[in-house]
C-alpha cells in the first residue's frame, strides 16, 4: 500500500550480477576452508596442510571476485580450480623451493635394504676397510652397529610405527635380527621375533617409553607462543563471553576436557577453571551487562514490554515454561529484562501481576513511560485488564501466535482438513503396521529416492494437539507418492488385496486423484501460513504492518481456493474469526498515522490510507486516540486527526520516509531508515501536538513477542536443577548475558535451529563444493 519510491541510480541488474558472483565466490571459499579443516584433522588429502584458501577482493567494489590457494612454504598463489593438480605440480615435482628442503621427521623415514647398503658402501669407500663385514643388531628397540675398529649406536625413535614391528613396510628388521653388510650386500639373519607380554597394544606403550627417554635426553622443548599478561586476560575474557553467550550449548565442564586444555596450551593460554568461570567472572560480566542495559532504558522517553513463553512446554522435570521479558525501545533496539520459570499453567491474575511488577520495576512510579505490552496470548484477560486500568497503554497479543493458531482453526472447522487427516491416517497405518506391505513400500522408496523409512504419524489424538504432527505425516505421504503408485503394481500387494477388503479400499484411495488433490491442497495451505508466520517471526513487524499482512494472507488464500477449486466462503469465515480474536484498534491507528503507508493522490499529496479501513476500523482509530490522550486534549486530537487526513505529509518528506534500498544479504528491498517514521513526527510535524504524541508512541510498538530463544539443552538443565537457589541464580545471569548479546546482534534463532538447517542443507550442497569433496576423497 506504500507509494512507489525512488531508489539508488545504480542499475539493479549490475548490482545483482556482482552480488551473485560474490556469493558464489564466497561459497567456493567456505567449501575449500571446510575441506581443509577436515583434512588437517586427518580426514582428507595431505596437501591441504600446505595450501591455504584465500579470497581476492575487487578493488573497486570491495566484493570477493576470486578464490586462490596460497602455498604456506613460499607464499606463491595459485588458482583454486584444481587443488590436487596444484599440489602435484608445485609440491611433489619440486617446484616449491622450500618444500623439499625441509627436514623430514625421523618417524616418516623407513629403512630399506637399498639405503642401508648404500650407507655401508659409502662408509667403506671413505675409510680403509678393516673387515669385509658390518654387523647391525636391533636390541630392545635400539639399533646397534659394529664394525671392526669402530662402533655406533642410533637413538631410538620418539614415535614408534607398529607396522615396523609387524613387517608391513618395505623392510623392517625385527628386534634381534642381525644384518651383515658383505661386499656391498646386506644380509639379514633372522634370530627371533620380538613378542611383547601385553600383545599388540604394547607398541603404544613402547612409543610412550621411548618418548620419555627422548625428553630426558633433550629436556629443552620448543617454546610455545608467548603472550603478555594483558593478551592472556583479553583472550580469557573472550572465551568466557563465548561460553556465556552460548547459554548452555557449551557446558562449563567441557572447559576441563583434556583436548581443550591441550588447545589452550598450544596457543599459550593457561587452563581455565570452570568454577571461576561460573562464579566470579559470571557475576562481573552480569553486573556490567546489566548496568549497560539500565542506562539505555533510562535514556529512552518510553518503552514497550514484550513477554514470551507463557505456553507450557514439557521438560525433564514435567510441565515447565521459561517466560522471557524484554524491553523494546523507540530506536528499534530490544533489551532483555528478566526470565522466570513456570511450573505448569498459571492463572491470568498471576500473569497480570508479573507484567505490572515488570513495568514498575523498570520505571518506578513514572508508569506512563510504558507505552504498552505485547505478549503471546494466554488464557484470561490480563492484557485487557491492564489496558483498561491504564488508559495510556496499548496491550497487544502476539500476531505470530495468531497466524499459527489459524492453522489449528482450519483443522477444527474446515471439513476438508478432517477428511484429509482421516484418510492419511488410514494410509499411514496400513503401510507402517502391515509388515509385508511395509517391506514392499520401503523397497520402492529405496529404488525411487535412495532412502527408505516409515511414514511419521501423530503420537496422540490429532484433535487435542496442534496440526504440526499431521502436517509432517501429509508431507511424508506426498513425498512418497511415486512409491505408493508403484506399490499398487507389486505382486505382494495384489495378493493381499484379493484377500483383504481394507487393502482394496487403500488401493482405491491411492488410485483416486481426488485424494491426492485434497492432500496437496491441505498441505499447500498449511505451508503457506507457516511460511508467512516464519517471516513474521524473523522480521518482527511493527503494529502498523498488521493490517497489510492480514490483507496479504487473504489474497494468497483466495488464490489457493481458486487453484484447488475450494469454496471461498467457509475458508474466509475461519480467517475472519481468527482476525477478530487477534485484532486490536492500534493496528488501524498505527496504519494511518505511520508516514510509511501514506498514498499519493491525484493532486500529488501523500495522504493517510483511511480508504483502506472499514467503517468500524475508522471508529476504532477515533476511540483509541481519544483514549490515549487526556480528556482535555481529546477534541483537539480529533481535529488534528481530521487535518492529518486531508493534508497528509509533504511529498519530499514522504518520499524520504518511504525510500528503500536493497539488502545485500537477502537481496530484498527494505526501508533505508526504519526510524524515519517516528523522527518525522518529532521534528517536522510539530503542528500536530496531540496526535503527534500518540503517533510517536504508537508506530514504534512491536506486533510480536518473538525474541530471545533459549537452547533446549539449557532449558532441560534448568528443569533438572530448579530446586537449587544457587543454580537458578546462575541460570538467570547466563540467560541475561546470552539474551543481551543475541538481541544486540538481532539474532532471534537458537543454536539447535541453526544446526538443523545446516544438516538439512548438507544434502543440497553447491556443485563446486561437491566437486571439492569428491576430489579430496579420491586423493
Amino acid at each position: 500500500m506504500a507509494a512507489t519510491t525512488n531508489t539508488t541510480t545504480t542499475p539493479v541488474d549490475s548490482i545483482s550480477a556482482d552480488e551473485l558472483t560474490a556469493k558464489a565466490v564466497h561459497k567456493r571459499y567456505e567449501g575449500l576452508v571446510m575441506v581443509r579443516t577436515k583434512a588437517i584433522k586427518g580426514k582428507g588429502a595431505w596437501y591441504w596442510a600446505h595450501l591455504e584458501p584465500m579470497l581476492v577482493h575487487n578493488t573497486d567494489t570491495g566484493l570477493p571476485k576470486a578464490v586462490k590457494l596460497r602455498c604456506s612454504f613460499c607464499d606463491a598463489v595459485f588458482s583454486a580450480s584444481n587443488p590436487s593438480r596444484t599440489a602435484s605440480e608445485h609440491l611433489k615435482r619440486g617446484t616449491c623451493p622450500n618444500f623439499n628442503s625441509l627436514a623430514k621427521p625421523i618417524s616418516s623415514v623407513s629403512p630399506s635394504p637399498t639405503t642401508m647398503a648404500a650407507a655401508a658402501t659409502t662408509t667403506q669407500s671413505n675409510r680403509k676397510r678393516r673387515s669385509s663385514s658390518v654387523t647391525v643388531t636391533t636390541t630392545g628397540g635400539v639399533v646397534v652397529g659394529s664394525v671392526p675398529g669402530c662402533s655406533y649406536q642410533a637413538t631410538p625413535l620418539a614415535i614408534v610405527d607398529p607396522s615396523r614391528y609387524c613387517g608391513e613396510s618395505d623392510y623392517s628388521p625385527s628386534p634381534g635380527t642381525t644384518m651383515t653388510v658383505s661386499g656391498g650386500n646386506l644380509v639379514a639373519q633372522h634370530q627371533q621375533q620380538l613378542v611383547l607380554s601385553g600383545g599388540k597394544e604394547d607398541f603404544s606403550a613402547l612409543a610412550m617409553l621411548e618418548d620419555s627417554v627422548k625428553k630426558l635426553k633433550s629436556p629443552k622443548t620448543s617454546p610455545g607462543p608467548t603472550l603478555s599478561k594483558s593478551q592472556i586476560e583479553c583472550a580469557v575474557n573472550l572465551l568466557a563471553d563465548w561460553v556465556y553467550e552460548c547459554c548452555g550449548s557449551v557446558s562449563f565442564s567441557s572447559l576441563e576436557h583434556p583436548k581443550f586444555r591441550d588447545f589452550l596450551n598450544q596457543v599459550g593460554l593457561p587452563p581455565v577453571s570452570r568454577r571461576v568461570l561460573a562464579g566470579s567472572r559470571l557475576d562481573a560480566k552480569y553486573e556490567a551487562v546489566k548496568a549497560e542495559s539500565e542506562a539505555r532504558i533510562t535514556d529512552a522517553l518510553f518503552f514497550q514490554v514484550s513477554s514470551d513463553g507463557w505456553k507450557v512446554k514439557r521438560f525433564a522435570s514435567g510441565e515447565d515454561s521459561l517466560v522471557n521479558l524484554t524491553v523494546n525501545l523507540p530506536n528499534g533496539t530490544s533489551l532483555y529484562r528478566r526470565a522466570f520459570f513456570l511450573n505448569g499453567s498459571v492463572p491470568s491474575k498471576y500473569a497480570e501481576e508479573v507484567l505490572w511488577e515488570t513495568v514498575t520495576g523498570i520505571c518506578g512510579n513514572a508508569v506512563q513511560q510504558c507505552a504498552g505490552i505485547v505478549a503471546d496470548k494466554f488464557k484470561g484477560k490480563a492484557l485487557r485488564n491492564l489496558e483498561n486500568r491504564h488508559h495510556w497503554m496499548v496491550n497487544l497479543s502476539c500476531m505470530f501466535q495468531g497466524f499459527n493458531s489459524l492453522i489449528k482453526d482450519f483443522s477444527k472447522e474446515l471439513p476438508l482438513f478432517k477428511t484429509v487427516t482421516e484418510n492419511a491416517l488410514k494410509l499411514a497405518n496400513f503401510v507402517n503396521k502391515t509388515s509385508q506391505i511395509q517391506s514392499c513400500f520401503q523397497k520402492h522408496q529405496l529404488h525411487e529416492f535412495g532412502s527408505a523409512g516409515l511414514i511419521r504419524m501423530p503420537l496422540h489424538d490429532t484433535e487435542s494437539l496442534d496440526f504440526g504432527p499431521v502436517y509432517t505425516m501429509l508431507e511424508d505421504i506426498l513425498n512418497s507418492a511415486r512409491a505408493f503408485q508403484l506399490l499398487l503394481h507389486d505382486e505382494t500387494f495384489k495378493m493381499l488385496s484379493m484377500e483383504d477388503p481394507f487393502a482394496r479400499k487403500i488401493a482405491e484411495m491411492i488410485r483416486d486423484t481426488g485424494f491426492w488433490s485434497e492432500l496437496e491442497a491441505v498441505h499447500s495451505l498449511v505451508k503457506l501460513i507457516k511460511e508467512m508466520a516464519k517471516v513474521i517471526e524473523k522480521e518482527r513487524p511493527l503494529v502498523g504492518q498488521c493490517l497489510p499482512l492480514w490483507d496479504d494472507l487473504r489474497t494468497k488464500v483466495k488464490d489457493w481456493c481458486s487453484r484447488f477449486h475450494i469454496a471461498e466462503g467457509p475458508v474466509e469465515k475461519v480467517i475472519e474469526k481468527r482476525f477478530k480474536k487477534t485484532y486490536h484498534p492500534a493496528w488501524a491507528a498505527a496504519y494511518v498515522l505511520d508516514p510509511l503507508y501514506l498514498i499519493k493522490d491525484m493532486s500529488g499529496r501523500y495522504l493517510p490510507p483511511f480508504k483502506c479501513l472499514t467503517l468500524e476500523q475508522e471508529k476504532d482509530v477515533d476511540k483509541l486516540i481519544t483514549r490515549l490522550v487526556s480528556r482535555e486534549e481529546a477534541h483537539i486530537a480529533l481535529m488534528e486527526l481530521m487535518k492529518w487526513r486531508t493534508e497528509g505529509l509533504d511529498e519530499v518528506y514522504a518520499r524520504a520516509v518511504q525510500m528503500k534500498e536493497r539488502d545485500l544479504v537477502t537481496g530484498k528491498m527494505k526501508i533505508a531508515n526504519p526510524q524515519s517514521s517516528r523522527l518525522v513526527w518529532e521534528t517536522y510535524l510539530t503542528k500536530f501536538k496531540s496526535i503527534g504524541k500518540v503517533a510517536v508512541r504508537l508506530i514504534f510498538l512491536h506486533a510480536t513477542s518473538c525474541g530471545f530463544k533459549c537452547n533446549w539443552s539449557f532449558l532441560k538443565w534448568v528443569g533438572a536443577h530448579e530446586q537449587s537457589r544457587i543454580g537458578m541464580d546462575r541460570a538467570q545471569k547466563l540467560i541475561f548475558i546470552a539474551a543481551h548479546s543475541k538481541l544486540e546482534r538481532r539474532d532471534f534463532s537458537n543454536d539447535e535451529e541453526k544446526d538443523a538447517e545446516l544438516f538439512a542443507s548438507a544434502n543440497v550442497e553447491d556443485d563446486v563444493l561437491n566437486e571439492v569433496l569428491v576430489e579430496t576423497s579420491s586423493v
